[in-house]
């Protein structure tokens, strides 16, 4: 305990200096996609920042989704007119590293600033996915969730199951739907099927979704998801509907519905959709890793995040960056972590957030918000399971996505599905190393 106990004295230390009343307040323009109460969170985290010293004055700004916030971000940056800090997300990330001349590394606005900065205090399964390959921060991580498995407690009890043992594997969610379904439920749905059914999929069993370190070691990556254990997990999805083993939900999380109104009694979704599902369902859930399919060697690996991290902007004063730096400080302690992290679901970014949690009981009377930080840990990253980077990504999910409702309506096959969107995928890879070698 000694160790984030000492990190948070050392943040609020740095933060503590005052000025004199003639000298001018340095403004910090942070521009997030938090709506609602999420984003009543991010202004309640910028006020407390900003009565905790009086030489810099954080203002955070709702731009929209994370397209429009990212959007917003780069058209700014073109007009010269930038924020200091901008939330991207994850999969925007080859897109961001790319802009040249549009950021300033993490890593060079903290060393600049003189402040203390460890970057080994950070979750590495977090701070992979926002690192150059020698292990430099390009941004600094903020809202990282991980997808998992929701159940329904009465509904176990309901059809003669173990609510105190989910299932393991794909075999064992199969046979558990089938007594499911005979008591008046669906089996099971998902939210952001790309992410979780593919991209997680992928690193959860240990094998590759592209070239090149699924991205990291260089621009001519190829997509290759069209796997034997590909095709068989998604035909299995497709085939599972006509036992109403599997539902479809749509795309993104608009199926959440699904399960906290009780018409399916498993659920894939982000950890981020904890607290939703506390405010929403009328019945005992709980939360479990992902399932595996037991003949893929690697599995279960770890799965990778989902969520955002805050890029800075170019442009701006060394005075504007020591604030950013002092404010990125006062965002990793320990204590704003933990009440993150317990407030929204998402994973706490530092391992003295993880302590202070576990150390103040949260997991004893609400476990199933460890399950996402025992999953994101359960073993080393691997080159399959740091991350994903690949160039004009958010539109290559919109082509998974359509590839993948051509499947589970029986217009294609799950080998015509996803051969198709990776030779399309390939495309768009091709057009992104085009502009930016």
């Amino acid at each position: 305990m000694k160790r984030y106990g000492l990190f948070l004295i050392m943040a609020v230390f740095v933060l503590g200096f005052s000025v004199t009343t003639a000298q001018a307040v340095t403004e910090i323009n942070w521009w997030h996609a938090h709506g609602g109460r999420l984003g009543e969170k991010v202004n309640a985290i910028a006020e407390n920042f900003n009565k905790l010293q009086n030489k810099y004055k954080v203002v955070a700004t709702y731009k929209g989704n994370y397209a429009d916030t990212m959007t917003a971000g780069i058209a700014a940056f073109r007009s010269k007119n930038p924020p200091h800090i901008l939330q991207v997300f994850e999969v925007g990330t080859a897109s961001m590293m790319s802009a040249k001349g549009a950021i300033k590394p993490v890593y060079e606005v903290m060393g600049e600033s003189g402040l203390p900065f460890d970057p080994n205090v950070y979750l590495s399964t977090v701070t992979s996915y926002y690192t150059t390959r020698e292990g430099k921060m390009l941004s600094m991580p903020f809202n990282s969730s991980t997808p998992i498995l929701y159940y329904n407690v009465d509904a176990f009890k309901k059809a003669g199951l173990d609510p105190d043992k989910p299932p393991k594997t794909w075999e064992e969610v199969e046979d558990y739907s089938r007594k499911l379904v005979k008591v008046g439920y669906s089996g099971f749905s998902t939210a952001w099927i790309s992410w979780i059914h593919m991209e997680n999929f992928s690193a959860w069993h240990n094998i590759p979704i592209g070239t090149k370190e699924n991205g990291f070691g260089g621009l001519d990556t190829e997509f290759i998801f069209n796997s034997p254990l590909h095709v068989k997990h998604i035909q299995q999805l497709a085939d599972w509907q006509k036992e109403k083993i599997f539902v479809y939900g749509g795309r993104r999380n608009l199926g959440n519905a699904k399960f906290s109104s009780g018409e399916v009694a498993m659920y894939t979704e982000s950890s981020a959709g904890y607290a939703g599902f506390k405010k929403t369902c009328e019945f005992e859930f709980r939360t479990s890793m992902l399932p595996y399919w037991p003949e893929a060697s690697g599995a279960p690996q770890n799965t990778i995040i989902g969520g955002a991290s805050l890029w800075v902007m170019a442009g701006h004063s060394l005075e504007a960056y020591t604030g950013v730096a002092t404010f990125f400080t006062y965002l990793s302690s320990p204590a704003v972590q933990a009440d993150w992290h317990q407030f929204t679901g998402y994973l706490p970014i530092t391992t003295d957030a993880y302590y202070l949690t576990k150390g103040q009981g949260v997991y004893e009377k609400k476990p199933g918000m460890e399950t996402a930080l025992k999953q994101m840990t359960l073993n080393k990253p691997t080159s399959n399971s740091k991350g994903l980077r690949f160039g004009n990504f958010v539109q290559m999910r919109g082509v998974m996505y359509n590839e993948l409702e051509a499947i589970f309506s029986g217009k294609k096959t799950a080998q015509q599905g996803l051969d198709k969107a990776v030779k399309e995928g390939n495309k768009l890879l091709r057009k992104f190393e085009k502009v930016n070698k």
